[in-house]
Formats: C-alpha cells, sequence, structure tokens
C-alpha cells in the first residue's frame, strides 16, 4: 500500500475504521490486526469502487465486512483453544472507563445492531444507514430508538 494512498484515502477516515474495529475487539493485539486487514482491504479493493455512494460509505462496508469475518474466525478458534486475557493488557486507547462500558455494551448487541448504532454514532443520517445496512430510513430510526433503550439498560446494569 503506498503511503500516499493511505494519507489520502483511509487517514482522514481512520476514525470510522477505529470505531468498528474497536467495537469487534477486546484486546490491542486483535484491534490492530482487525485495523491492519481492513486497510489492506480498501487498498485491495479501491479499483472496485465505483462512486456509487461516498468513500466513506465504501471504507465502512469494507471495515464492517473484515469485523465480522474476522470476529467469527477468532469465535471459531476461541471454541478449539480456551484463550485467557486479562484487562490489564489494555492500551491507553482502552483506558476511558466510560469508553470501555459503551463498547461493552455495543458488543453485547446483535451484529447488525452493533453496524446501526456505529453508524449511527458517526452520525450518519438513517437515509444513509439505511442505504448500507439495506432497509428503509424508517425502519433505520424505530431500530435506532430500540437500540439506545437497550444500551441504556446495559449501562444503568454497567453490563453483565
Amino acid at each position: 500500500m503506498s503511503n500516499d494512498f493511505y494519507i489520502t484515502s483511509i487517514l482522514p477516515h481512520a476514525g470510522i475504521i477505529i470505531k468498528i474495529c474497536r467495537a469487534y475487539t477486546d484486546s490491542e493485539e486483535d484491534f490492530e490486526d482487525f485495523y491492519q486487514e481492513a486497510c489492506l482491504q480498501i487498498w485491495k479493493s479501491r479499483d472496485a469502487f465505483q462512486n456509487k455512494s461516498k468513500w466513506s460509505t465504501w471504507i465502512y462496508r469494507i471495515t464492517l465486512n473484515i469485523c465480522l469475518t474476522l470476529s467469527k474466525k477468532n469465535k471459531r478458534r476461541a471454541n478449539v483453544v480456551e484463550v485467557f486475557h486479562e484487562e490489564t493488557d489494555k492500551n491507553a486507547a482502552f483506558e476511558d472507563e466510560n469508553l470501555n462500558l459503551l463498547y461493552d455494551a455495543i458488543k453485547k448487541l446483535s451484529e447488525l445492531d452493533r453496524a446501526i448504532i456505529l453508524l449511527y454514532l458517526e452520525e450518519n443520517p438513517n437515509k444513509e444507514i439505511a442505504a448500507i445496512i439495506g432497509t428503509s430510513a424508517n425502519n433505520i430510526g424505530v431500530r435506532i430508538n430500540r437500540i439506545k433503550k437497550q444500551l441504556k439498560i446495559l449501562l444503568d446494569g454497567k453490563i453483565n
């Protein structure tokens, strides 16, 4: 991947990639793997981008697909080998207690709800979220309200 492509096409949207990868990982090591794989796949698929959506939407879709795929692979591996990790193994990006609680709550959501709330937190309009997810904007509005209520319950109970 060229440095120019990373600086001009990925770095301006790194926040999207970081938030999605963070929502699907529990450790700094996994986060870094997911982030690198997402950047690599964005670079590999750059010629397939047809300007039918915004570049940020394209990045979101690729990153979400990478995270879902890698999460499933990690779950399969975890079923074969028991994995132990300590909370102290987190870096500075994982030290904000309130942010960690939010991500822990988001991780309790279904994969679809997790994708929707991450797009919502990125301040994407319901219409764009609907286009990415493949449903109507009205449906997204209803789902976001339900997700917020579910997150509130999880956060009020400090997540279990």
